[in-house]
């Protein structure tokens, strides 16, 4: 198993225009890759973000026309990348799953991730209710990335650390959170949970998160990091603008922090 792994978390602005958003992607995605990333990961519905209506219309099969362009980098330049979230369509006539698909090297699909918790709350007077047009993931997903196990999820699976539990016991070293956090509640917890959620499982944390003000008039928090096991810091992006985070993890300290903190097997 590797020693070191570089990464990329993206940051971005989605709006409705999903092949503007598609476009947008490729090119931090190559950014990334001019770095020499070899896991680069997108934000949640990193090809559109707009009212419940537009992310039903969007639904596409996995692999669809929004990874195609992303398939082809990861095959053509040998990286993985986890493809935030994209609206996958379903069965049902009115609902989607919103689903994390990890690409691997050779261009193919290694791991689909459906999210497991939905973003129902009221936020400010308004109710959101992602349930009204999204399908629940019923289960967890442990990928690998060169022999690394990782963990992935998406946004509100952040405030459930059952979630990352699971993970950690099943030998996780990296949890993947790409993000829509909302600036009210990224204010408030953003930071707290990413930071809790390395420490407690004493993993990396990748968190890529939307920034800017959506169709749906809720403006995201930006803000996306890298986190390690100690929970320090080790990328961050701001408020706003697209950013390209990029850093690399030394999973040794992460084997020495579990050595002298065996919390997890306590």
């Amino acid at each position: 198993m590797r020693q070191t792994l570089k990464v990329a978390a993206i940051q971005l602005a989605a709006g409705s225009n999903k092949a503007k958003n598609l476009a947008t992607a490729v090119r931090l995605v190559t950014i990334a890759i001019r770095n020499k990333a070899r896991l680069i990961v997108l934000p949640e519905m990193f090809n559109i973000r707009g009212h419940e209506g537009a992310t039903q219309s969007a639904g596409e099969p996995i692999p669809g026309p929004s990874l195609y362009p992303l398939m082809a980098l990861a095959k053509k330049y040998r990286v993985l990348i986890l493809a935030g979230s994209v609206a996958e369509k379903t069965k049902h006539p009115k609902k989607i799953f919103n689903s994390s698909a990890l690409i691997g090297p050779d261009g193919l699909i290694k791991a689909v991730y459906r999210k497991m918790h939905l973003f129902d709350v009221l936020l400010t007077g308004k109710k959101i209710q992602e349930s009204k047009y999204c399908l629940r993931g019923k289960k967890p997903v442990l990928a690998e990335i060169d022999g690394i196990r990782a963990g992935l999820s998406l946004c509100y699976d952040l405030r459930f650390p059952a979630l990352y539990q699971s993970y950690a016991k099943r030998g996780a070293k990296i949890l993947c959170i790409p993000s829509n956090f909302t600036r009210k509640t990224g204010r408030a917890h953003w930071e707290t949970l990413l930071k809790a959620r390395a420490i407690e499982n004493q993993c990396f944390v990748i968190a890529p998160n939307q920034h800017g003000t959506g169709p749906h008039g809720v403006e995201s928090f930006g803000n996306s990091m890298i986190v390690d096991p100690w929970g320090k810091i080790l990328a961050r992006a701001p408020l706003r603008g697209n950013k390209v985070l990029a850093t690399v993890l030394n999973l040794s300290e992460l084997d020495l922090i579990r050595h002298l903190f065996p919390t997890l097997k306590h």
